[in-house]
């Protein structure tokens, strides 16, 4: 849907400065995502870290005319003069009333769905019930926020006939816009968890907040069950039709008579205003039934009869909630999103694929199926899907299905290609060309593309690493928020980030705006840099046969001793380099690398007033003990030798010299020793050196049960007979062994994995490629999963059971284990 830039002006209550006539259809908050400038509406958001009006310039270079803004740019009038400045007090309150005036536009069924758990999966098995019927508008993947929610509602258009919106709180007071937005006419809560729990004073508080989304909507779905939601839903005042379900209440709208699990399958048997059905459902988990029973509830009282819902309940799908990179076969990337099939995915995938760089010059290239259920002409949506990819950077296109293959004439990229079906075209000579190149797989279950993307993957290996990105950003801004929204970070991603694939992560890192990156020598920066990082690198053990290799990349050296620094100096004369920046390391008790800053800042100064070769960008020191109370008297003194230190160094030079001495541990426990600028290790990738607890796991090593032996008691297993039997046991063989960077030390019953979440202890000596463990108080089969560590096992475990540190854990995974990275 179009809106004027007048209309818009007024919706939002702006006082308008530029007269170019404008249409809106795209609204934008992150300057990255840009896609159709000439038809985008930004808003210029400021938060605690950001702010959206230092983006306006390179927006307005890249097409983008219109603008949703706190405060005007200095010289709006002349350097924008063909550009609308909407101003208003608030940009996110701006936002959320233009997204509610568009809300108004509807008088359709509006579902809201809220909960501490399950929303998004009740939004997508809604949609996969109801769009064969309706065209359903939702929330793209978990766009549940104060500013997801009105780019969901955003999406509403003249086709949508239903829509289906989650709406997500952590405090008190947010629902109260999220309401307004959405105005449900039908409420859904999940059920009610612990999350977030810290900012209400009781689960009461935080229920009662939640159910604010429903105060006047139609009709009410939740969970009889849940005590405190029922007593919550039975105190409002609330004039709309409640359908409570459960498994315990004969008297309740909907009633579970029975459920019956039967291999990977779940038949449901229930009670809706006194007649009966049922339906099966191909997931066996207690989570996956409630929150089918929800889709059922929300679904009968929209108007569907039982034996559709049986027949959609039956193929409902699995809802990946991530969106996973992984290594292709000859030279290929994978990104694959599979999640769901629409236009609204789709430009969330490309976008994330766009914004990845990659210098190796591989072509970007789209697989896409047909998309279904959109409620638009074939020919007008394919024309979207071109436009979409065209603009995203979409070098090779590839179509599996009829309809797209109907309608290969409007997609407009040169190389196309167009199959009726998956099989056809791993059987054609495109599947097989497919080298170097970045993929994206976006596709429909019904296609098969699972079956695609094994063919694609790499095969390397059973055993995998999972790589959490949303986890890694969490982290990051966990410790962020300990810190000054001016106090710049530099993020170690050396030792292949931990072990977590330094690449990845950089890309990561470098997409939420880290100041710099540090690696340990420079070959680490060189793969950054071929890889597309363009942040600052920052080398922590430079090499003096490397100093051109630093000098070609942009790689800054740290400087820790006057004969590095006489080196390098010499070699940046030799290739006519002046001005290069370093890193000067000051050793205030570590000991370690670092100039004294007690004897040795004259003459370094000195040094480096007699060149222009190089220039000190930073000053820095290491804390020996800031994980420890124990030390903080120690941590005072080497904090008061480096003020000492860096403030003579300072005093010396005219321009500005980052200072920075917090670590992880530091940031958290001395935030008033944060200076201009902090480094943050091990707490990216989550574990907190403060207590070794873990903040947002990072890291899940994965592998695969190989053969199940019933071995007798008194055997043993084995190198070294080590594994001597007390009792007839069944022992599961696994391919993951010391050269994947299981420590040996864990062998012999000193610590376990985890095999269908039960402990199964490793069993005598870990060989080289393979480990027994013991299963026989375990139901599995061979081919189960084992979680070596990750979200349910953390790797603190296995490092205090060989008493060593989650560092060597963590960085002692083989480079033969393939890395996955997901998105969620």
């Amino acid at each position: 849907m179009l809106y004027s830039i007048e209309k818009v002006t007024t919706l939002i209550g702006a006082r308008r400065y530029g007269t170019a006539d404008s249409a809106i259809s795209w609204i934008l908050t992150d300057s990255r995502s840009v896609c159709f400038p000439e038809d985008t509406l930004f808003f210029a958001i400021r938060s605690e870290r950001n702010d959206g009006h230092r983006y306006i310039a390179d927006l307005y270079r890249r097409g983008v005319r219109n603008f949703v803004v706190e405060t005007l740019p200095e010289d709006y009038a002349t350097a924008y003069a063909d550009a609308n400045f909407l101003r208003v007090p608030h940009t996110v309150e701006a936002l959320q009333r233009l997204a509610e005036r568009h809300r108004d536009e509807f008088n359709i069924p509006i579902v809201g769905i809220t909960g501490s758990n399950g929303k998004t999966v009740v939004k997508e098995w809604l949609y996969q019930l109801l769009s064969p019927q309706m065209v359903v508008t939702r929330s793209p993947r978990s766009y549940n926020s104060q500013i997801g929610v009105p780019l969901s509602v955003w999406l509403l258009n003249e086709r949508s006939q239903v829509g289906v919106f989650e709406a997500g709180i952590s405090q008190r007071g947010e629902m109260d816009a999220l309401h307004d937005i959405i105005q449900p006419t039908v409420g859904v809560i999940t059920n009610l968890g612990t999350a977030h729990q810290e900012n209400f004073s009781s689960m009461e508080e935080k229920c009662m907040e939640k159910l604010k989304l429903f105060h006047d909507s139609k009709a009410i779905v939740y969970p009889y069950d849940d005590e405190t939601v029922r007593r919550c839903v039975a105190s409002l005042d609330y004039k709309g039709e409640r359908i409570a379900w459960s498994m315990t209440e004969p008297n309740a709208r909907l009633y579970i008579n029975k459920v019956e699990k039967s291999g990977v399958t779940t038949t449901v048997h229930y009670t809706f205003d006194g007649r009966p059905g049922s339906y099966s459902l191909p997931f066996i988990d207690e989570a996956s039934v409630a929150n089918s029973v929800t889709c059922a509830a929300v679904a009968l009282y929209l108007g569907l009869d039982g034996n559709q819902i049986a027949a959609r309940m039956a193929v409902v799908e699995p809802v990946a909630m991530r969106l996973e990179v992984k290594e292709g076969r000859h030279g290929c990337t994978l990104i694959n999103d599979s999640y769901n099939s629409d236009v609204n995915s789709l430009d969330i995938a490309l976008d994330f694929m766009s914004r990845r760089p990659d210098h190796a010059g591989r072509k970007r290239t789209l697989i896409l199926s047909d998309i279904y259920q959109s409620g638009k002409d074939g020919e007008a949506l394919y024309k979207e899907v071109s436009d979409l990819s065209k603009t995203r950077g979409v070098e090779k296109f590839i179509g599996i299905g009829p309809e797209i293959s109907a309608h290969s004439a409007v997609i407009d990229i040169p190389e196309k290609y167009f199959f009726g079906d998956c099989q056809d075209f791993i059987l054609s000579p495109v599947f097989a060309s497919l080298h170097d190149e970045v993929i994206l797989l976006k596709g429909a279950r019904r296609f098969s593309f699972d079956h695609l993307t094994e063919l694609l993957e790499q095969k390397v290996h059973e055993t995998i690493l999972e790589v959490n990105l949303n986890a890694v950003v969490k982290n990051l801004n966990y410790y962020r928020s300990f810190m000054k929204p001016t106090t710049k970070l530099v993020c170690m991603v050396k030792a292949d980030a931990y072990g977590s694939g330094a690449v990845e992560v950089a890309k990561t890192l470098q997409d939420h705006r880290v100041d710099y990156l540090a690696v340990a020598v420079a070959d680490e920066g060189v793969t950054l840099r071929k890889n597309g990082i363009t942040s600052n690198i920052m080398i922590m053990n430079p090499e003096m046969t490397a100093f051109k290799t630093m000098f070609d990349y942009d790689l800054e050296p740290e400087v820790y001793s006057f004969r590095l620094l006489e080196a390098l100096v010499k070699a940046a004369q030799r290739e006519g380099v002046t001005g290069f920046p370093v890193h000067i390391k000051l050793d205030t008790g570590m000991h370690r690398l670092g100039f004294n800053p007690l004897t040795d800042m004259d003459e370094l100064i000195s040094r480096l007033k007699r060149q222009n070769a190089v220039i000190p960008r930073s000053v820095f020191s290491h804390f020996v003990g800031s994980d420890s109370d124990d030390f903080d008297n120690f941590s005072a003194h080497q904090f008061e030798l480096f003020k000492r230190g860096s403030e003579k160094l300072q005093s010396a030079f005219s321009h500005k010299i980052i200072r920075h001495m917090d670590n992880s541990a530091g940031i958290e426990h001395f935030p008033e020793r944060q200076l201009d600028m902090c480094r943050l290790g091990l707490g990216l990738y989550g574990i907190d050196s403060r207590d070794n607890s873990v903040i947002n796991n990072v890291c899940t090593l994965k592998t695969t049960i190989l053969q199940i032996h019933a071995v007798p008691k008194d055997e043993t297993v084995g190198y070294s007979r080590k594994g001597i039997l007390t009792r007839d046991s069944l022992i599961a063989a696994i391919p993951i062994g010391y050269a994947d960077g299981l420590d040996r030390g864990l062998g012999c019953g000193h610590c376990y994995c985890l095999v269908n979440g039960k402990k199964a202890p490793y069993v005598g000596n870990i060989c080289m490629d393979v480990a027994m463990i013991d299963v026989t108080d375990i139901d599995c089969k061979e081919g189960d999963s084992v979680e070596i560590f990750g979200d349910n096992l953390p790797v603190t475990v296995l490092s205090d059971a060989i008493g060593t540190i989650p560092y060597e854990m963590l960085t002692s995974i083989s480079g033969r284990v393939k890395r996955v990275y997901f998105q969620d």
